[in-house]
């Protein structure tokens, strides 16, 4: 039977052979995007565990091993933009540990660096960034060390007396092979979150199979008229309800195994574009991108079976009768209650709002569900909206076209909005989507603050921590000052007896001591009262890069010579905002003094604008992968639908109905739930957008950009001429052949 079954699948003809490739085309696009989501999943997680070793020097570290101990440093820098992981290590003794990706540790005076890094070096002058490494390179870090073949990374060997004192280095007998169960702003390589980046890709996978989904659904009623005839001659010649059924699941299966074949080589093929997106900030290793064996085993033996079944539950209505005779039961109407689902997921955001769960996983329990059943029920409720609207239209209008594709969407609501499900679900994840990132774009994507704190470049110690140094160099002055686009430069003195001490200062942290000589050539750090040598400037002032150029600060009753004597705190220097100025003035500072680390507004933002720059990537995938899948099912919806009803339609020809009236039905019957649930879904995405905006982030939402509606318009346009281009099959498939008896 099932031989039979495979012949039988292929023997119809070009119909037949079409409506097979149709099927494994959506089952492929379904398969490759489904092994690309698991794969990115499992890229996260490998990526987390080749950065493990950069959280080594974490005080809460207490492994241990009988080796001669490593001296350890990990700190981090930036250049324009890009966070540097910097590990100064010092053997004391020749079986000290040795981190991945090297075969021995660097002596002093060299260092290894990520390739990454060693291409970087090479196309920037050594003055902005070169010269901050000491020594000279050794070699290049093996893959094994890296998360990302963009990641920077560099090992810099020292000396043990260089690194003893240093703030935050430690003597250590094993590298870290896990994330410390405390980590105090000391473990760069604690990693994205899986679980949270497992959400997101597994949200984003919903968000692109399902129209897939819809997609295979669609495909496999092409010809369903043409099948259920089949059957039912098959049952009156003797062929017993099991034979026919082996037969329906044999036609979906094959068409389902040969789309997942071709799914795993789709997803084999893309794997190099895939690794280029950047879902966590930088792009993956391709090798990173595999899937397990038991995720492929679930996918090749749960697709064909989830397809056939899918198949199956297309034709559910059909019974077929030992006489021949087949005929589908006219379902019931749906009723109001199919709005209760999206009114539910709409309901559950909205009592978020001003109610934030404490806990990340108490957040995604909300929030995910909130939009999951808000997708449920726009499928739910679509046949309902499409009801109503139909028999709102029929009381309007006496037109015969649209009376009689009113009264098919009445009779059928279902089926008129199972056309365009796809493309409403495609509507209200971009609607979402956009809505979301460019919200969170629009508050958190530019740098905020006094444009003059973007030019400055803020260098010393912390405030818990001794002054720097007793005085700067007049090199390392004349040097800073001879840069191109330099502007001013203040510097922050130690104020050990709280002089000029502001009322509410935070922390009870004593202020810097500033010669307003100084103060005068960084306007951004704010001014001195009239007439005062020397003003007390909170050290946070310097250390957030905050303009505070309207602030007057307190005189301070200290004379500027005996300020200028005192151990030197912090320095600020102002360009004119041009990269190479900053990072000229980054590295000079650097090298003079490496413990400490240089900071810019752009640092800060870096790590954020990295991250804004995956979540646009991923809504770019989720808009160019959805809307074309959806157009797709919409154009085979309305052509199954047209070869299911050619001899109703090409009855009324014969009858005397013009074709022009038959293809106005046909593009109504289409258009019309098209255009008004599509329009409840992407206000149904506006709001569900805006509560999550304000509940989770307290954000109102920022209308999208005139982009946004341009696409919408275009994609409901392209759609209306997706259903419009097949109108003209009509005159083919309703000719007098088509109205005899079958």
């Amino acid at each position: 039977m099932i031989a039979f079954a495979l012949r039988l699948a292929v023997s119809g003809g070009r119909e037949a052979v079409g409506r097979l490739i149709v099927i494994a085309a959506a089952v492929a696009v379904g398969v490759g995007l489904l092994l690309s989501t698991l794969a990115s999943i499992n890229a996260v997680d490998k990526a987390n565990e080749r950065q493990l070793w950069t959280n080594t020097g974490a005080a809460s570290r207490t492994e241990s091993a009988p080796v001669d101990p490593l001296w350890w440093w990990g700190h981090g820098d930036y250049y324009d933009g890009r966070e540097i992981f910097e590990a100064d290590v010092a053997a004391t003794g020749p079986t000290s540990p040795v981190p991945p990706g090297l075969a021995a540790l660097p002596a002093p005076g060299e260092y290894y660096v990520s390739p990454a890094l060693a291409e970087l070096l090479r196309a920037t002058p050594a003055a902005e960034l070169g010269d901050r490494l000491p020594g000279r390179p050794a070699g290049v870090l093996g893959d094994e060390a890296l998360p990302s073949p963009d990641s920077l990374f560099a090992v810099i060997g020292r000396t043990p007396a260089e690194l003893e004192g240093v703030h935050g280095a430690r003597r250590i007998t094993t590298i870290a092979t896990a994330v410390p169960a405390v980590c105090d702003n000391d473990c760069p390589g604690a990693g994205v979150r899986g679980d949270a980046m497992t959400l997101i890709l597994s949200v984003v996978a919903g968000a692109l199979i399902f129209p897939v989904v819809v997609f295979i659904g669609t495909a496999t009623r092409l010809s369903a008229a043409t099948r259920e005839q089949r059957y039912a001659a098959m049952r009156l010649v003797g062929a017993t309800p099991g034979q026919v059924s082996v037969i329906s699941a044999v036609e979906s299966t094959v068409a389902a195994v040969v789309g997942t074949v071709v799914g795993f080589g789709l997803h084999f093929a893309l794997r190099p574009l895939v690794a280029t997106v950047p879902f966590t900030g930088e792009r993956f290793f391709v090798d990173d991108l595999t899937i397990t064996p038991l995720q492929a085993v679930a996918v090749a033996l749960g697709v064909p079976v989830a397809a056939a079944v899918a198949a199956r539950l297309a034709l559910r209505r059909v019974t077929v009768s030992p006489l021949g005779v087949t005929r589908r039961v006219t379902p019931k109407p749906p009723t109001h209650w199919r709005l209760v689902p999206l009114l539910a997921g709409l309901a559950e955001l909205g009592w978020f709002v001003n109610r934030r769960p404490d806990t990340t996983d108490g957040q995604t329990a909300a929030y995910l569900t909130g939009f999951l059943v808000i997708m449920l029920g726009l499928v739910v409720a679509g046949p309902w909206l499409t009801l109503a609207t139909a028999r709102g239209v029929a009381r309007r209008t006496s037109r015969p076209a649209t009376l009689i594709a009113v009264r098919r969407l009445a009779d059928d609501p279902k089926a008129g909005f199972r056309s365009v499900a796809g493309l409403v679900l495609a509507l209200f994840v971009t609607t979402a989507t956009v809505c979301v990132i460019g919200t969170i774009d629009e508050n958190r994507g530019a740098l905020s603050g006094d444009p003059q704190t973007r030019v400055a470049v803020e260098h010393g110690a912390m405030v818990d921590e001794p002054p720097m140094t007793d005085a700067l160099p007049a090199q390392l002055l004349a040097d800073l000052r001879a840069v191109p686009g330099f502007r001013g430069l203040t510097v922050g003195h130690d104020n050990p007896q709280a002089l000029g001490r502001e009322p509410g200062e935070r922390l009870g942290f004593s202020p810097a001591l500033v010669l307003c000589t100084d103060l005068a050539q960084t306007p951004v750090a704010g001014h001195c009262p009239a007439g005062a040598d020397v003003a007390g400037v909170p050290q946070f002032a310097f250390l957030d890069l905050q303009s505070n150029a309207a602030h007057e600060w307190a005189a301070a009753p200290i004379s500027a010579a005996a300020a200028a004597e005192l151990p030197v705190r912090t320095v600020l220097v102002t360009t004119d905002g041009s990269a190479a100025a900053m990072e000229r003035t980054r590295t000079l500072l650097t090298r003079a003094y490496p413990q400490y680390r240089a900071r810019t507004v752009g640092d800060w933002g870096s790590t954020q604008q990295k991250q804004l720059a995956g979540w646009r990537q991923l809504a770019d995938v989720v808009l160019l992968t959805t809307l074309p899948i959806a157009g797709c099912s919409l154009a085979v919806s309305v052509v199954a639908g047209l070869s299911d009803r050619r001899r109703p339609f090409a009855i009324l020809r014969l009858t005397g109905a013009p074709l022009r009236l038959l293809q106005r039905v046909v593009g109504l019957e289409s258009a019309l739930p098209l255009l008004v649930v599509a329009a409840i879904a992407t206000g149904t995405g506006f709001a569900a957008s805006a509560m999550f905006l304000k509940s989770q982030m307290d954000y109102d939402l920022v209308s999208p950009g005139a982009v946004y509606f341009a696409l919408v318009a275009l994609g409901l346009a392209v759609s209306l001429g997706i259903i419009a281009s097949t109108l003209p099959l009509l005159r083919r498939i309703t000719g007098p052949e088509a109205a005899r008896n079958g």
